[in-house]
């Protein structure tokens, strides 16, 4: 959005070494993505990316007419050519303070099992549309070549399942993911019927199965901290215009991961700075 425009130009690394988390949901249009991703990737010294819903829609406008895993490869292409980590590369170590701690990206997707206890997803649907809550991914994230939007969800939590497997367990992982994985911070949402497009319940046990150190995710556009099993879940949305005009940024745009911060602090971010700078 033009409004977000001057928030992504504002963000500079406190020191050379920090890394940026950017978790999902940059823009819609191939070419705004690129733009932002190039400008962040000059300035920190590391940027990580997982795609959010709104890069992976198929806009009549976009000049890229890729269609669901085909354009996730292009943009992971992309990324690749701006030396931006995305989902399908080694997980990066970081080494400074609070590491070190393996950052890692993961792109789930989601299957409907957010919804209502005791309704078919058809009838989730039909619920969620006789309310007037139908999620934009219903027109625009295409599927192709999977069956449906769960099919390739659970491709790809079979995928990512098998790199946590393979992790050495000695080093910590940051998890990273545009959509939560959990279900618990759904209930915040105003719009219960909106829960269904926001996850899977197949990646509820990650953050405990694995040696976690953070869970960093978007989607919700509730920025904010809470803590699930003594693990830190930091939902780190900027937001559209309209919700940050009425919130603000009361701890500025920058979320800090690690070191981690003494106590649990809730903030207004939707990019996420790793390193030793103040916050």
């Amino acid at each position: 959005m033009a409004d977000n425009r001057p928030i992504i130009e504002s963000l500079r690394p406190g020191s050379d070494e920090d890394w940026l988390i950017v978790a999902g949901d940059v823009a819609e249009l191939s070419d705004d993505i690129e733009w932002a991703l190039r400008l962040l990737a000059g300035r920190f010294a590391k940027v990580i990316w997982t795609p959010g819903n709104h890069e992976l829609w198929t806009p009549r406008e976009d000049p890229v007419q890729l269609r669901g895993a085909e354009r996730y490869a292009h943009l992971v292409a992309r990324c690749r050519e701006l030396g931006v980590v995305t989902p399908e590369d080694p997980y990066p170590v970081w080494r400074g303070p609070g590491g070190p701690a393996a950052i890692a990206p993961v792109f789930t997707l989601y299957d409907y099992s957010f919804r209502a206890p005791g309704l078919t997803v058809e009838q989730s649907l039909q619920q969620a549309d006789e309310a007037g809550i139908v999620c934009t991914d219903e027109f625009l994230l295409h599927n192709w070549p999977y069956p449906s939007r769960a099919d390739w969800c659970r491709a790809r939590v079979a995928e990512t399942e098998r790199r946590l497997a393979a992790h050495d367990p000695d080093i910590p992982l940051v998890l990273v993911s545009h959509w939560p994985l959990l279900r618990e911070p759904t209930r915040a949402l105003w719009r219960q019927e909106f829960a269904q497009w926001c996850g899977t319940e197949l990646t509820e046990r990650w953050h405990r199965d694995h040696r976690t150190e953070a869970v960093v995710y978007g989607h919700l556009h509730i920025p904010r901290t809470t803590w699930h099993d003594g693990v830190r879940f930091e939902e780190v949305s900027v937001g559209y215009p309209r919700e940050w005009r009425r919130r603000g940024h009361p701890r500025g745009l920058l979320r800090q991961i690690l070191p981690a911060p003494q106590a649990p602090v809730d903030g207004d971010r939707s990019v996420v700075r790793l390193g030793a700078a103040s916050s």
